[in-house]
């Protein structure tokens, strides 16, 4: 369980670390790239279980992931278009991709149930903590209505992820 935590303790300390470093709030192009960021990661992790999973519900979960991910990213993408604001990479999101680049190759040295439980316990971790970052900082730092609605938005549908992947842990052996 603990091998799960390095990706949830990565965006834990990287979100605070933004505000810290920057001596202020992170602007909306940033909290931009981070939220799309966690979601793009959430998605390369429901690919690599679509890949790897032959258990359906782990294969049911892995595709609402990606679906529902790819959805609010495509939504962010419009988003940010229409308000004609450019991302902006930062030591948050940078931090993300690094942690979620070794949490996949730890996950790909696995197969089975052992892959299933490893990928659904980080799935738990992973929701949990972006559910904070955006309900502690993302939410509360953004500017825009629009982007601080959308984010609202994506809250409320990861917290689903978060209780149903709560439950799928709990079924598997």
């Amino acid at each position: 369980m603990f091998k799960h935590l390095g990706l949830v303790a990565a965006l834990a300390i990287a979100v605070p670390a933004v505000v810290s470093a920057q001596a202020q709030k992170p602007t909306d192009p940033q909290i931009a790239h981070i939220a799309y960021t966690a979601g793009a990661i959430d998605v390369a992790a429901g690919e690599q279980a679509l890949a790897k999973s032959q258990n359906a519900d782990v294969r049911a979960f892995a595709e609402e992931m990606v679906r529902d991910h790819k959805a609010v990213n495509d939504q962010a993408l419009a988003l940010v278009k229409k308000l004609g604001v450019t991302p902006q990479d930062n030591p948050t999101s940078q931090a993300l991709t690094k942690q979620a680049e070794a949490k996949r190759a730890e996950l790909a040295k696995l197969s089975g149930p052992a892959f299933d439980k490893a990928y659904v316990a980080n799935e738990v971790a992973y929701h949990k903590t972006v559910n904070g970052a955006l309900s502690g900082t993302l939410i509360p730092d953004a500017s825009n209505a629009e982007l601080k609605s959308l984010l609202q938005t994506g809250l409320k549908l990861f917290q689903e992820h978060e209780m149903h992947a709560e439950h799928l842990m709990g079924g598997l052996k």
